[in-house]
């Protein structure tokens, strides 16, 4: 069938679904009323012509706040509500006296400045957020060009052929064309929760109800058992699911903890504002002022408490962060999962590809007391066998063909021929690492994958899982003439059957009544016969190497109903096909790391006890007087009993995902803050019980990675380590600025409200006026410039150096703790003492020269203490004064908007500033240094103090 442009329209849902039921038409018809066909699939061409005809496959959202609606939000708050009524009421007040509308203007030109500022970082979030969004979309396994290809579903096209397996979200809206033993969870749009079956084979009535559509896949539903493939009929906004405006989240937005600390602490400094205001306000009526000079100060007071910039910095500093880890193959699917990575004390990881390279190579085959060697590695056909040290031709021994041939008709990987530099062929794996390793070893000793299953198509399987281990296909058997892989009956015949296993060896091995000999017969498998069978398994996987079992038998009639205890019984065992997946070489120097941090690792592996043991020592995970659990220990025990046993248990073997629950339980109850990778449907109750919940961005299914709180773009430990790091740094940062603005903001306060209540005391010579030594507009553009670039330059640090060897955060430590409270404390009465030393100096002079030198006091000293805020603990000196460049823009930019309004004639009657001269800086110069020298001192004594207390 020739690829041509799909003539349908694009029409409305309720047109499309009139005009072609496609679950009422044969395949063939849906195939050629979708001009596409079932073993090439599309053309790249024609799939991007579709693509500009349909759109993307994607859900309609809900459209993003405009941005009126961006700066609507930013106004909408109290303390910028109560600024533009100070600026009427001053617009008022110029008019009734005839005078020019700077201060209003002023006000207003700076909320309006601010409000563009804010609508600026919200956008960045929201920009930031999307992106995560679109990274976080599920792939589909698509067939394009004749190849299987892994694409984004948004790039699914009608006509496209997918292909589904456990795990799988369904993309689009698919008419099936093959099932087995496919089962889909359609709660999502039907609200039925046992799982449908589906069958590719029937035919329904165009007016079956969705949920009889048992030949159809539906977007958004889940494939929870077996596998299918199918052709794309319905995208995005055409599908089911889109009909009644579903919407799958991807990246969830909702506000974290910390978010939630942050806005309540706002609140309660916007309050006790308030009450501040009230009282100064009085007190300067009852001391004479002024009555709207007194307004006005009272607004200052409210302008300095609250920190406006603090929650958009959050925003983006979590969303700068949640890139960066992007970047380190951490993708974050909910912000608060940052907070959680700095508490983090247990790592739960899998072994296969996480602590090793998922690169399964086929080394040791044994067979009836022989143990065959391969050589080769990777993805190569090149490589030979060997037997007691002599190399030696595989068609010699049919025992050992029948082993790899039963291991390739049991497999439901693909290899795609690749041609390698030296002559040899090589291949790309498409399906699982550890089948194509078995494809590979088959292919050495010249098997032809297509060939075999033409000769023997599979007719049904069970696929495999993680509680039964093991994975059952039937095959008709279509050329009796084969001897190689129906040793038991040279008579077969078209109506016979071939039933295949490969799992767990021990699993695999209780099935079986008989075992393949070396002559390729059957002989009756008796306990001697088990007990070498299982020392051979035992000898293998002490090497570390991951070891299957396979196992074969022929039936002449299939039993009516297709279940596991009819077809598994009175097997042949064929042998034990032993391959070494090498660890990661950067998972020792990371899991010495994380032992630093103070975060432990626990390897949890569904292989056998010996290969576990050996790869967690060769990559130092293990520790002395540390033990490896199995399952069947573990199952043994109440939930008290594996809560004693966990913190000296460094590796669970032959665990199912249920063991994966009980072990995350027993480690929370213990304390510990766990995360937990998984990659496998089974996986996901565990991953969700985690605090940070891993799956795998590779071989992770849709469901673990929807259920997940992080996905690994590379499965790979040291990626989890990485993140954690991260996490970590993000977590300093947002404290580091949350410290420097609101240490200011009370700083602030302090300056404003002592003049004004106890300003005859403070400033005797000053007469009797009631004194404010900044203004609102100045306060405005202090908070302008202070939670503005050097707050945002604080939310790019790469961290303390030491950040990893220190122990993880508890999970209720408050963000501004006890040594933060010092901090604070320290810094509030430093740039209080400065502020209010250069006001009083200044008064000597005139009190325009007065306001001047608080100003510019108060802000150069905020801009020098953003350095000294880059480090809770280290000094400016060690961290490098100049080693941020974000920061170094950032003051410089601050520092060029505060010299204008004090140097520039336009500004000076709007910020009510003058110039000043070298005798005003000379004074200025030492007391802008008190507050950041205060700090380094505070970072001294509070270090100091820090590690006496340390044992």
């Amino acid at each position: 069938m020739a690829n041509r442009t799909l003539e349908i329209p694009v029409a409305s849902p309720a047109e499309r679904d009139l005009k072609i039921a496609w679950h009422s038409l044969e395949s063939e018809k849906v195939l050629e009323e979708l001009h596409t066909h079932p073993q090439s699939g599309l053309t790249s061409e024609e799939a991007a012509r579709r693509l500009a005809q349909y759109g993307a496959n994607q859900l309609a959202e809900a459209p993003r706040r405009t941005f009126f609606q961006l700066v609507i939000g930013q106004l909408n708050n109290f303390v910028v509500i109560l600024l533009i009524a100070a600026a009427l009421i001053s617009a008022v007040v110029s008019y009734i006296e005839n005078e020019p509308f700077i201060e209003s203007a002023a006000i207003l030109a700076i909320v309006i400045l601010n409000a563009v500022l804010g609508v600026i970082q919200e956008s960045r979030a929201e920009q930031s957020l999307a992106a995560l969004k679109k990274l976080a979309a599920p792939d589909a396994l698509v067939l394009r060009d004749g190849r299987r290809v892994s694409l984004p579903s948004t790039q699914l096209v009608p006509g496209d052929i997918v292909f589904l397996e456990a795990g799988n979200f369904v993309p689009a809206d698919i008419r099936l064309l093959e099932t087995v033993n496919l089962r889909i969870e359609e709660a999502a749009l039907t609200g039925e929760s046992v799982p449908v079956e589906k069958n590719a084979a029937l035919l329904l009535n165009a007016d079956s109800a969705i949920g009889d559509r048992k030949n159809t896949a539906f977007m958004g539903t889940t494939v929870i058992y077996g596998r299918g493939r199918g052709v794309v009929v319905s995208t995005g906004m055409r599908t089911q699911l889109g009909m009644i405006a579903g919407m799958l989240q991807s990246v969830e937005q909702e506000e974290t903890p910390l978010q939630r600390r942050l806005d309540q602490l706002g609140k309660t400094l916007g309050w006790a504002a308030l009450v501040i205001c009230a009282l100064v306000f009085l007190a300067g009526i009852l001391q004479g002022g002024d009555v709207l000079e007194m307004f006005m100060i009272a607004v200052s007071l409210a302008i300095a408490a609250v920190p406006e910039g603090l929650p958009a910095i959050v925003t983006i500093s979590l969303a700068l962060g949640m890139r960066e880890m992007v970047r380190r193959n951490a993708l974050i699917r909910r912000l608060s999962s940052v907070e959680t990575l700095g508490s983090t004390t247990v790592i739960c990881s899998d072994k296969t590809g996480t602590l090793t390279q998922n690169a399964m190579t086929v080394t040791h085959i044994w067979v009836d007391g022989k143990m065959y060697q391969v050589s080769g590695s990777g993805y190569s056909a090149e490589g030979e066998f060997h037997l007691n040290g002599e190399t030696i031709n595989p068609q010699q021994h049919p025992a050992l063909l029948t082993a790899l041939w039963v291991a390739t008709l049991n497999n439901d990987a693909v290899l795609e021929r690749l041609e390698g530099s030296n002559g040899h062929a090589s291949f790309r794996i498409v399906g699982d690492p550890t089948e194509g390793a078995l494809l590979i070893a088959a292919a050495k000793a010249g098997a032809i994958p297509e060939e075999l299953h033409r000769s023997y198509p599979r007719e049904q399987e069970i696929p495999f899982d993680s509680e039964r281990k093991r994975m059952v296909t039937i095959h008709q058997i279509c050329d009796p003439h084969r001897e190689d892989i129906s040793p038991l009956d040279e008579k077969a015949d078209r109506r016979q059957h071939l039933i295949e296993v490969k799992g767990a060896p021990d699993v695999v091995l209780e099935l079986c009544r008989y075992y393949q000999t070396s002559e390729d017969c059957p002989a009756v498998l008796d306990e001697a016969s088990r007990r070498q069978i299982l020392a051979a398994n035992d000898q293998l996987t002490q090497q570390a190497l991951r070891v299957l079992g396979v196992a074969y038998r022929i039936v002449s009639v299939l039993p009516e109903e297709i279940n596991a205890p009819e077809l598994e019984k009175d097997l042949i065992f064929a042998g034990l096909i032993g391959m070494i997946d090498p660890a990661r070489e950067e998972v020792r120097p990371a899991l010495e790391k994380a032992r630093r941090a103070g975060v432990r690792t626990i390897m949890i592996t569904g292989d056998y006890p010996n290969t576990a043991r050996a790869i967690a020592e060769s990559i130092g995970l293990l520790r002395p007087q540390h033990q490896v659990l199995t399952g069947a220990q573990l199952s043994e025990m109440d939930e008290s009993a594996l809560q004693r046993e966990v913190p000296r248990t460094d590796v669970f073997a032959r665990v199912s995902p249920e063991h994966k629950k009980r072990i995350v339980d027993a480690l929370k109850a213990n304390g510990e803050v766990v995360a937990m990778t998984g990659d496998g449907v089974n996986d996901a109750p565990a991953i969700k019980r985690a605090d940070i919940g891993i799956s795998m961005g590779i071989t992770g299914t849709d469901v673990a990675k929807e259920t997940a709180d992080m996905v690994l773009t590379d499965d790979n430990y040291a990626s989890i380590v990485s993140a954690i790091e991260q996490g970590r740094i993000i977590y300093s940062n947002i404290r580091k600025f949350v410290y420097y603005l609101i240490s200011c903001n009370l700083a602030e306060i302090m300056i404003i409200f002592l003049p004004t209540a106890f300003g005859k005391f403070l400033f005797p010579y000053a007469g009797e006026r009631v004194l404010s030594p900044l203004t609102p507009i100045q306060l405005l553009w202090l908070n302008l410039i202070t939670d503005g670039a050097p707050a945002l330059a604080l939310g790019t640090e790469k961290g303390d150096p030491d950040i990893m060897d220190q122990p993880p955060r508890p999970p209720q430590e408050p963000i501004i703790n006890r040594s933060m409270r010092w901090g604070v404390l320290v810094q509030t009465l430093a740039i209080t003492a400065a502020t209010l030393t250069a006001f009083g100096l200044g008064l000597r002079y005139d009190p325009a020269s007065a306001e001047t030198m608080a100003f510019l006091t108060l802000s150069l000293s905020e801009l020098l203490r953003a350095y000294t805020a880059r480090s809770e603990r280290y000094p400016l000196l060690k961290i490098g004064v100049f080693s941020n460049p974000w920061m170094n823009r950032a003051v410089l930019f601050s520092l060029f908007l505060l010299l204008m309004v004090v140097y520039v004639p336009f500004f000076n009657p709007i910020f009510n500033t003058v110039p000043l001269s070298w005798e005003n800086w000379r004074i200025i110069l030492p007391l802008l240094l008190i507050p950041s020298l205060a700090a380094e001192l505070a970072k001294y004594w509070i270090t100091h103090r820090t590690q006496k207390a340390a044992p």
